[in-house]
């Protein structure tokens, strides 16, 4: 399920919010660890836009349009990068800024086909607990909020170190 690690499938689950000024801080965090551990770290990121964002739910829609092109991460990183804007005139030219089909972008957009997912990752992330963001799941162990890169990179040694214990 979503919060277990299988063998080698270790992943560190994130549900986050665009619009969240904490989720983007924790970014450059992420992608150190991510640097840090090559191979032994898999990053799951799943939409959970709070209800006072109300950019947040068609911002979370135009990262899954853009992986319908193969540019998820580039949609999520710049999504990020330009928290400023995510008014819907600024998605559709992110998408066009990252090289995306606008015309295909601005169909998957405007007709609304990504907001039952994103509705069922936000599901997902209430049935585990989460009440704010950013939330983490390391091995399927709550870390809450924007923690210090010291704090994720001692959860993950533990887990890891447990795993290899294990086997």
């Amino acid at each position: 399920g979503l919060l277990t690690w299988l063998g080698t499938d270790r992943a560190i689950v994130e549900f986050a919010d665009y619009q969240c000024p904490y989720c983007a801080q924790v970014e450059p965090v992420i992608k150190r660890l991510l640097a840090e551990y090559p191979g032994k770290l898999r990053f799951v990121f799943r939409d959970y836009p709070l209800p006072s964002h109300q950019q947040a739910p068609k911002a979370s829609e135009a990262a899954l349009c853009a992986e319908q092109q193969g540019k998820f991460w580039e949609m999520h990183d710049r999504l990020f990068e330009q928290q400023g804007r995510l008014a819907l005139a600024d998605l559709k030219e992110h998408a066009r800024a990252i090289g995306l089909d606008g015309q295909k972008f601005d169909q998957c957009l405007d007709s609304g086909a990504m907001a039952d997912a994103v509705n069922k990752h936000a599901e997902a992330g209430k049935q585990a607990g989460v009440n704010a963001t950013p939330a983490f799941f390391i091995n399927g162990r709550v870390l809450s909020g924007a923690q210090p890169y010291e704090e994720f990179k001692r959860a993950i040694d533990r887990e890891l170190a447990r795993a290899t214990s294990a086997s």
